[in-house]
């Protein structure tokens, strides 16, 4: 099953993160197929960048967002 999942790579004590899409039973630093956005929760608002029509993309064949993805999706506007 391929998930739109967020991966980590924000130094310690500064989060930062890049939406990915991968497979479901990959680890959270692993392979992926396609980086699909970023994520930055420290400013305030929150910065997000996400590519609507890739994420729309994968949504139509199937990928499943995680929870805190989806959220953001609903920010984003990616429906």
């Amino acid at each position: 099953m391929v998930k739109i999942r967020l991966t980590r790579i924000g130094a310690k004590k500064n989060p930062f993160y890049r939406v990915i899409v991968t497979d479901s039973k990959s680890r959270r630093d692993g392979p992926f197929l396609e980086i699909i956005g970023t994520y930055d929760p420290l400013p305030d608002p929150s910065e997000i960048k996400i590519d609507t029509e890739r994420a729309k993309h994968w949504l139509s064949v199937g990928a499943q967002p995680s929870s805190t993805v989806k959220k953001i999706f609903s920010i984003a506007g990616v429906s």
